[in-house]
């Protein structure tokens, strides 16, 4: 998987986006600057995304059809806010049809920024379960029965399961950890930009059918 300064290596502007948490962070790195520029939002999704970039590329004197890649968190995290910035990325890449679309994981970018084995770091999955990520381990989903040791979550990630007991928060900077791991090996290349899933949904054939009365015996 490609580093950061592989991508920034191929693609002279590169335009991130990452909408995992309640705050927007996007970056914009071009050749003709010595340091990114980076945008971040606490308002909603359908506008932070849209606000952060228009300020990015105004600053920088470009358009979206300039861009040579784009970088996108696609979770674990907000699924709305990852599927908006999906949508856009899509939209985007209509107008710029050479650039190329590159995914990262939320809850990876963390583990290895902290770089703690044994470090539990975990975002809401609902229905009473937790994604989890470990240092050198794959992400799984696991139940709250199931979740031992130390465990920390991401600031501002939405949650509507009860926080294990215990577990504590660390910070979600993208710039921050991005600028820590030049070298790691996070991304990868889609052609699709979507909500990250465990596995695919399952949907329930509808059979139509007229509803009549019970039958008298």
């Amino acid at each position: 998987m490609p580093s950061l300064r592989h991508l920034l290596a191929e693609h002279p502007t590169l335009l991130l986006l990452d909408s995992a948490s309640a705050r927007i962070q996007a970056g914009l790195w071009t050749r003709d600057q010595s340091l990114p520029n980076w945008k971040t939002s606490d308002t909603e999704a359908g506008t932070g995304v849209f606000d952060c970039v228009d300020a990015l590329l105004a600053d920088a004197g470009k358009r979206i059809d300039g861009v040579d890649a784009f970088v996108f968190c696609e979770g674990p995290g907000s699924v709305l806010g990852i599927r908006t910035a999906a949508v856009a990325l899509r939209t985007w890449k209509i107008i710029a049809p050479s650039a190329a679309t590159y995914a990262y994981q939320s809850l990876d970018l963390v583990a290895r920024a902290i770089n703690r084995p044994g470090l539990k770091i975990i975002a809401d999955a609902r229905r009473d379960t937790w994604h989890v990520c470990e240092i050198g381990a794959p992400l799984r989903r696991v139940a709250v029965s199931e979740l031992m040791g130390e465990t920390v979550m991401p600031a501002h990630f939405r949650h509507w399961t009860a926080l294990p007991s215990g577990a504590g928060s660390v910070p979600y900077d993208v710039a921050g950890m991005l600028e820590a791991l030049p070298d790691a090996g996070l991304f990868r290349r889609t052609d699709e930009p979507d909500a990250f899933l465990h596995e695919d949904p399952a949907y329930v054939t509808w059979t139509p059918q007229i509803h009549q009365a019970p039958r008298a015996n």
